[in-house]
């Protein structure tokens, strides 16, 4: 498959294992992981740092098989996500830093500023399917000029 805005196709990338039951490794019981995720969860991070927390110090290769639920799930039952989805925020988190380089003295930065136009037709891209999913209000519209106030 080609690349979004490149043209140009990309190297396959590594498969993780099959396996059908938890690992004789694993030293830890699913509720346990799922007391891990809500520990974490409330110390601020994000899913993608759960999973990379537990991954490497805790040696829990994937909290889905283990427990039969995602990461986003747990923090979302005990009601520790946020409102927006998490690779929303950090693609709008992406073009408000690309933003503030343009604005601070650097107008002349051409290709921040494509990086930027590319960052945000990926942004009203998520919005469009979270629209369709119903995730976020259908009347929702992604501005950059409120862009700081997606953040909080």
């Amino acid at each position: 498959m080609a690349r979004m805005h490149a043209r140009r196709k990309g190297k396959s990338g590594s498969t993780r294992p099959i396996w059908r039951k938890t690992p004789g490794w694993v030293p830890y019981s699913s509720d346990e992981i799922e007391n891990l995720v809500i520990e974490k969860a409330k110390e601020g991070m994000g899913s993608a740092q759960i999973g990379l927390i537990l991954r490497d110090a805790y040696a829990i290769p994937s909290v889905k098989k283990i427990t039969g639920k995602s990461i986003t799930r747990i923090m979302s039952e005990n009601d520790l996500g946020s409102k927006m989805p998490e690779d929303f925020l950090n693609l709008v988190r992406r073009a408000s830093n690309l933003r503030k380089h343009l604005d601070s003295g650097n107008k002349k930065d051409k290709h921040s500023r494509r990086g930027l136009q590319l960052i945000e037709s990926k942004i009203r891209r998520l919005v469009k399917y979270y629209r369709k999913k119903g995730i976020l209000e259908p009347d929702f519209k992604y501005e950059p000029s409120k862009a700081t106030l997606y953040l909080r």
